[in-house]
């Protein structure tokens, strides 16, 4: 059977299908536990998560599902910035603010996330799969994890990462392609150079390294885990196909900004972390363009526009939200997780049939 390899013996998963690790509320534990109860590979987004939501979050998806989940992590970075430019940046987002009624001119305190709190939480409630994107986790990390059994997934954009992610002992590879909505998992060389579409990335990285590899990046429905599978994964992995089911946590205007949205509507943007993401373009993005050389780096410029995002999504105000989206939106479902694996699973065999008459 095609879903039988090395990623569902690995994960444990019937299918190898993962869900991506959207940080910020996406990921609920209904989600998570709801693709992994029919068969695919839930994931926390614990990008931005304290120690005790990420706790909370874990032994709730624990109450839905008995199956394997995992728990995405981001990679700790130490930015470089000024006095000057942090200031220069906080007059910039007066007037987005002033135009959301937002006056709170408070001392800017980043708050950096404690992965090393976050792994202690992961070893104690025994989580059987960990991510990492942005980078390859401590050795210590590694260690830990390997020592209790639990399957490490690296995030690759080029080949290069895709073996120094094999090299610090990955158990399996993402390899994610320009298309992907949200964050890219960039962690060397620049953002440009990175710009490798998902087809033209996975078979050069497949040929790389010795680990099984993921395709992440575009694909929505069975077709692409098809052309996937054909190009030497063993799986894929899927944020953007996930954000849009009712289980989502997503603001229904995001999620319905997508439904609504063409395959021309996304554009890259630094302006709401500071780092190159995936979304639909909107005014925020547009305007924040003449500025980009004064964006300040992930993650202080996400710092500084978390409430902006936070109260626009309250007021139903998409021109200043994330909208993070991958590259295929028009082949988004409104639909439950079930329907939507149910149909990728049809769609999988069905073009395997189409394919090779068997």
């Amino acid at each position: 059977m095609w879903y039988q390899n090395d990623v569902t013996k690995n994960l444990g998963t019937k299918y190898p299908i993962i869900q991506a690790g959207m940080a910020g509320g996406i990921t609920t534990p209904e989600l998570v536990a709801s693709v992994s109860n029919s068969g695919g590979l839930g994931t926390i987004g614990a990008g931005y998560m304290s120690v005790t939501d990420l706790n909370e979050c874990i032994k709730h998806v624990k109450k839905q599902t008995n199956l394997p989940f995992g728990v995405n992590f981001f990679i700790p970075e130490e930015p470089e910035y000024s006095e000057e430019q942090l200031n220069q940046m906080q007059k910039l987002l007066k007037p987005f603010k002033k135009e959301l009624n937002l006056f709170n001119d408070g001392p800017f305190i980043l708050k950096q996330i404690d992965i090393e709190r976050q792994m202690e939480t992961v070893l104690k409630e025994k989580v059987p799969v960990c991510s990492f994107t942005f980078g390859i986790p401590p050795k210590e990390i590694m260690k830990e994890l390997k020592k209790e059994g639990i399957q490490v997934i690296g995030t690759a954009t080029t080949v290069e990462e895709a073996l120094i992610n094999q090299e610090c002992g990955v158990d399996l590879i993402v390899a994610q392609g320009s298309e992907a909505g949200g964050h890219r998992g960039t962690f060397l060389g620049t953002y440009d150079e990175s710009m490798i579409g998902t087809f033209s990335l996975l078979p050069q990285v497949v040929d790389a390294v010795e680990v099984p590899v993921i395709a992440a990046g575009g694909v929505m429905d069975g077709r692409g885990v098809v052309a996937a599978l054909a190009l030497g994964a063993k799986g894929v992995q899927m944020g953007t196909a996930f954000l849009t089911n009712k289980e989502s946590g997503a603001k229904e205007i995001h999620k319905k900004a997508i439904l609504q949205a063409e395959e021309t509507s996304t554009t890259l943007t630094s302006a709401f972390s500071g780092k190159p993401a995936r979304g639909i373009t909107n005014s925020f993005i547009h305007m924040m363009k003449e500025y980009e050389n004064q964006i300040l780096p992930y993650p202080v410029q996400n710092a500084l526009t978390k409430e902006l995002r936070r109260e626009a999504g309250n007021q139903r105000n998409p021109e200043f939200m994330s909208l993070w989206s991958g590259q295929s939106p028009r082949l988004s479902k409104d639909v439950n997780v079930h329907e939507l694996m149910d149909s990728l699973v049809m769609e999988v065999e069905k073009g395997i049939h189409n394919l090779t008459g068997q």
